[in-house]
């Protein structure tokens, strides 16, 4: 984070060509600053060892325990053919759990002699199962003799930090290179501002830097993790309040919808009353429009909260006032979707210049990619005439040809599919720069929307509208309990024989070609473990028609199928002329079949948390009960079962992406932690870390409100730069 010239200093020239490269290639860390920065993920207690009950499969763990016994095996087999192949079992203990270690060939003559009875080590490798036991094959090992002087000098004090490693790369290892490059912490330029440091009692960053890595107290871990919590929460609310502040610089036309006007025309023909979340949030909106500054605000709401219902109304307010609003969606099905519910909605009102249309009307154009010349011509005629007040369409919005007569909103839905390319695109349609809503389903946590989406103010639509009924989801255990998945498909006959319909939900669409790579390469044992590859819509499709839904009508969807052809599946599907529909997760968002009542989820596994909470909410949205179930084969104490337990047992989307992401684990929020490399957050957990986020939020606002650019507070200023590589400063854009 801190770019001085110590910091700045390659690995490759402190530690050696082979383990910089390791580091840069496996952990992402480059420079002496990386290093410092690459923090112990925890400590064990020199006299203590690991808990071994807990640990998790398919990880690389690193353990502290002490050898119970070691046995040498000899064993026939195809290289030793004489009895003469050895293997080394080792069994480490913690005083209650077990491990057992595993050792081959030449393999086993170093730990033969070194991993005696009662000696304490550290060892590091991949936890799998074998014979129903927990194990590591050839795992590394650093005893624990506490004699010779490297190891006292390299483990001083009690604590043993343990750091996030590789199977190249050994949690020691990474700390002896931590200890060569320690005294450069000396140099590290504090980004907070002193004022705020001392006000708060923080420890200075060198400092901080030095009890992180080499505590002697479980003190000095809290002090140190304290301090570094800070500056990460404070330099990224510093880089997305000096976003807010530019975005307020910016001019934009304030938007006051008349009186009586189509707005008013339009809440007068609604057959129900808004709810109390929604004329709160319509509020909240129209305020921002009227002002002479962009609005930027999330509107967050539970799948059949009601959002387009808010976004419609603002939409029309623009309208009044003589601008023009565009909606953009994800897809083309999605697109459609609205574009049939807002001129439903509209009625009369959506008739503009036409005979039979209302007074105050104005007329709602869709466009996207896949349209005939003819009705794309006259909608972007309609659209540069300001004859069309709303748009909603596919980023077919977002090119050259298309000119707007006065656009005053942009609304875009789901909008983690957008990036900050289409937005700015569809900015600089308008005379100035237009208002901006952004809608999304998925329920995001306060202190995730701080940090995330941190430059929208944010709305939150929790209340469901009467008349949505409730949805009930159980896990399907199919391989512990097969009649349960038989019973599934039967509830599925049962609701289609009262006129309702169903949805089958599946991970993979079945046509892929095999991946030569794949294929031509030699399967380890591993790869032939590895769990069977995830159901297919193409095979579940022909299953079911051919077994246990025999007979009804079952047709399929998924992403690669031709615009027109999904379409027709999707209007034959709302029409009830299809009973089940199997289909990939295109159905996620937005579609909306009042009579679907029942979904399967087929794999329930393979799918994340709000993902599942995402799909259910496509049943349940008419007056008859909603039924989702999650098929899975996982068994019962996996942690993929656990998640499932967690979707079933509540309809709560804010507790359910709490629960997602302490499951992930925070890097993904700032988008990068796929990759396992370097996520910008390292000691903050956004979940738990509420209270500094806020905290910190405020105190950027301060600074940034007092010097925009920073001038007086250069070190803050170099740990943004380093914040804001480009792949990040993209990543907070895209929001």
């Amino acid at each position: 984070m801190d770019l001085v010239p110590a910091l700045q200093e390659p690995l490759k020239k402190v530690l050696g060509p082979a383990t910089a490269k390791v580091m840069a290639e496996h952990l992402g860390l480059h420079t002496v600053g990386d290093l410092l920065h690459h923090y112990p993920r925890r400590y064990e207690e020199r006299g203590q060892l690991t808990h071994l009950a807990d640990l998790p499969m398919d990880e690389h763990v690193t353990v502290v325990a002490q050898v119970a016994d070691a046995r040498l095996h000899t064993f026939a087999s195809a290289k030793a053919p004489r009895g003469k192949g050895q293997r080394l079992e080792v069994t480490i203990t913690d005083g209650s759990g077990r491990l057992q270690l595993v050792f081959f060939g030449n393999g086993v003559h170093k730990p033969h002699k070194e991993l005696l009875p009662g000696t304490r080590a550290m060892f590091a490798g991949k936890v799998s199962v074998f014979n129903h036991r927990l194990q590591l094959a050839h795992p590394a090992y650093e005893l624990l003799r506490g004699d010779s002087e490297e190891t006292v000098e390299t483990w001083a004090g009690a604590l043993i930090p343990i750091y996030p490693a590789t199977a190249k790369l050994e949690s020691w290892k990474i700390g002896k290179a931590v200890q060569t490059v320690l005294p450069s912490a000396q140099e590290a330029l504090d980004p907070l501002p002193d004022t705020l440091r001392a006000g708060r009692g923080l420890l200075p960053l060198p400092e901080a830097l030095l009890k992180i890595h080499r505590p002697h107290t479980k003190a000095d871990i809290a002090d140190a993790r304290a301090r570094l919590k800070w500056d990460e929460a404070f330099v990224l609310q510093v880089a997305l309040a000096r976003r807010r502040h530019a975005e307020t610089q910016l001019p934009a036309v304030p938007r006051v919808p008349r009186p009586d006007g189509i707005l008013t025309a339009f809440d007068d023909r609604l057959p129900f009353t808004l709810t109390e979340g929604q004329r709160k949030v319509s509020e909240e909106i129209f305020a921002d429009l009227a002002t002479a500054h962009p609005m930027h605000r999330l509107l967050q709401g539970e799948v059949g909260s009601g959002k387009t219902m808010v976004a419609l109304r603002a939409m029309l307010a623009v309208v009044d006032a003589g601008g023009q609003a565009a909606m953009l969606a994800p897809t083309e099905v999605l697109a459609q979707q609205h574009h049939r519910s807002v001129t439903e909605m509209m009625g009369e009102l959506a008739e503009g210049g036409m005979l039979g249309g209302a007074e105050h009307a104005t007329k709602v154009v869709l466009l996207t990619g896949s349209m005939g010349t003819a009705a794309r011509r006259q909608a972007l005629l309609d659209l540069a005439t300001g004859e069309a007040g709303i748009v909603i369409g596919t980023h077919a919005l977002i090119e050259d040809k298309v000119q707007f007569h006065d656009l005053g909103l942009v609304v875009v839905d789901e909008q983690h599919r957008f990036g900050v390319e289409q937005r700015d695109a569809l900015r600089g349609k308008g005379k100035q720069p237009p208002h901006l809503l952004v809608m999304t389903a998925t329920p995001i946590p306060r202190t995730v929307a701080m940090t995330v989406f941190g430059d929208l103010e944010t709305s939150v639509l929790d209340q469901l509208p009467a008349g949505r009924s409730p949805i009930a989801s159980h896990v399907v255990p199919a391989a512990d309990k097969p009649h349960f998945l038989a019973r599934a498909w039967e509830r599925v006959r049962e609701e289609v024989a009262n006129g309702h319909q169903a949805y089958v939900v599946c991970p993979r669409i079945g046509d892929e070609e095999d991946d030569p790579k794949k294929s031509g390469k030699k399967k380890t044992p591993e790869d032939e473990a590895e769990k069977r590859p995830p159901l297919a819509v193409l095979d579940v499709a022909d299953q079911l028609g051919r077994g246990p839904l025999k007979g009804l009508k079952v047709e399929v969807l998924h992403g690669r199928m031709h615009p027109d052809d999904k379409d027709a599946v999707m209007r034959r599907f709302a029409a009830g002329e299809t009973d089940v529909l199997v289909a990939t997760t295109v159905i996620e968002v937005g579609v909306n079949v009042p009579n679907a009542t029942a979904m399967v989820i087929m794999d329930a596994d393979r799918f994340g948390v709000s993902q599942l909470h995402q799909l259910r909410g496509r049943v349940g949205r008419g007056s008859a009960p909603g039924l989702c179930l999650l098929v899975t084969e996982m068994p019962e104490a996996s942690a993929a079962r656990q998640r499932l337990g967690a979707v079933a047992s509540t309809l709560d989307g804010f507790e359910l992406s709490r629960i997602d992401l302490e499951q992930r684990r925070e890097g993904d929020v700032l988008g990068q932690a796929q990759s396992g490399a370097r996520s910008s957050l390292r000691v903050l957990a956004v979940i738990e870390d509420e209270e500094v986020i806020a905290e910190a939020r405020q105190e950027a606002a301060t600074v940034v409100a007092a010097d925009p650019d920073l001038t007086g507070l250069p070190a803050l200023r170099t740990a943004l730069d380093a914040l804001l590589d480009e792949e990040r400063e993209q990543y907070l854009e895209k929001g």
